[in-house]
């Protein structure tokens, strides 16, 4: 969901005249120079109207865009051209789960010193955190998933069942909802590893300690702490009872699900309504609405997010500074939503969760209404919890974990592993994959 003052990343245009008069070029000959080029990497949908917007507002830089593939399908030709110290593109779109693993490369341009700076507060803390590696600014932080429980308010009021505020109260209801409906659930397993790392991180797991600027060789695992297996025990049990399904999220039929009163909750990302949208007909629209997420603690405020993604500047840029620039005004800072600006695009066509603060604070953001939940203004409860986020960390393997997270789970939906045993797999697989690939390993 996710435009536009100016601004310029490394050098005012003014002190950019000055340094090329006194290298002997003319402001003249700067002002009638051809634009420099920036290859850009990017997925986010509607990318092509954004790089449009960005080309037609700047003369002194251009956006060269491709769509390289979404996730894994971009990283695998971005390792590549990293190791063959040549083919990346100056701007790359990465998770933050994967910043790490790309960061033990060493293939970033420190964009502080080409003007990337939160000390104005301009990114949502726990993304810049997240973005940062010490004083070197990685990448600039765009969109992110902050949770919050999607849910069918008709179905709850009809058949007088409490909408959950706790997961205790969760698991009553969908015991309830079986009753009304046993082909009916509160939900489904989805059996996707961010989703599940989400909600263990607003259950209080953090289960990786890695901090390159003290040693790229020391890697904290506990994914088998208390904590951790709290969360996964808890869906694994609803799984088993059947009092939830165990379908993917992006299955055609789950999506269909959602239309048709057989899912009657999703706690999902601040980026989900915009997909649930085009999943929905007539026969459900405004019948959705959004609550907070449950909390394991009655009255408590602990959140947890679902993805998100930044811009990074790969090293083999010939032009860093300019590279920088892109990176930060794609989706730039911004007090007003401007129809037809780029916010305006990621905002309401391609329905990014903003992490530029005051994108994310501003009123149109605020009061942005989605077909889905009739009168109701959601986008707030989904700022409450960016901004109770916390800081949490990845590690430079983290494919190779959200990989065995997901084939030790699906195991044990399919009744070949215990739920109680699947964290204890998970961490003894990745520590061994760890130690071998060189990481000095603490459980």
């Amino acid at each position: 969901m996710i435009k536009s003052t100016k601004r310029i990343a490394g050098f005012s245009a003014l002190a950019l005249g000055i340094i090329l008069s006194t290298t002997g070029i003319s402001a003249v000959t700067q002002a009638s120079a051809a634009p420099v080029h920036i290859k850009v990497w990017a997925w986010y949908p509607n990318m092509k109207e954004v790089v449009d917007i960005f080309n037609a507002s700047h003369s002194d830089v251009q956006v060269d865009w491709t769509n390289a593939g979404a996730g894994g399908a971009e990283y695998t030709k971005l390792k590549t051209c990293i190791k063959a110290k040549k083919g990346c593109p100056d701007v790359a779109m990465i998770e933050f789960q994967t910043l790490p693993t790309f960061a033990i490369l060493k293939p970033f341009v420190d964009m502080g010193k080409y003007g990337a700076s939160n000390k104005d507060g301009r990114y949502a803390a726990w993304a810049w955190a997240q973005s940062t590696q010490g004083t070197q600014v990685n990448a600039i932080p765009v969109d992110g998933g902050p949770m919050a429980m999607l849910y069918r308010k008709d179905l709850f009021a009809a058949n007088n069942i409490k909408v959950p505020t706790t997961w205790a109260e969760y698991a009553t209801a969908a015991a309830a909802i079986k009753k009304v409906n046993p082909d009916q659930f509160i939900g489904t397993y989805g059996n996707d590893p961010g989703w599940v790392t989400g909600l263990m991180w607003q259950g209080g797991c953090f289960p990786y300690k890695y901090n390159m600027t003290v040693s790229a060789a020391n890697l904290g695992i506990k994914l088998n702490q208390a904590s951790c297996k709290k969360v996964l025990s808890y869906w694994g049990d609803l799984v088993t009872s059947k009092a939830v399904d165990d379908k993917s999220f992006w299955a055609t039929d789950t999506g269909k699900g959602y239309d048709t009163d057989k899912y009657w909750t999703w706690v999902a990302a601040g980026w989900t309504p915009g997909y649930l949208t085009g999943q929905l007909t007539d026969k459900t629209l405004g019948k959705w609405a959004v609550a907070p997420t449950p909390q394991w603690t009655a009255g408590a405020d602990a959140q947890g997010d679902w993805g998100g993604s930044s811009f990074t500047v790969i090293n083999q840029t010939k032009q860093a500074a300019l590279a920088t620039k892109v990176a930060m005004e794609l989706y730039p800072t911004q007090t007003k939503i401007t129809k037809g600006s780029a916010w305006d695009i990621g905002l309401n066509s391609a329905f990014l969760y903003p992490l530029v603060t005051k994108v994310e604070s501003n009123p149109e953001f605020a009061n942005y209404s989605y077909k889905i939940f009739a009168d109701q203004k959601v986008n707030p409860i989904y700022i409450h919890a960016s901004q109770k986020l916390g800081a949490f960390q990845w590690t430079p393997i983290q494919d190779f974990i959200y990989s065995t997270l997901g084939d030790e789970t699906t195991l044990a939906i399919n009744g070949k592993a215990a739920w109680s045993s699947v964290l204890d797999t998970v961490q003894s697989k990745v520590v061994a994959y760890a130690t071998k690939q060189g990481f000095k390993v603490s459980q």
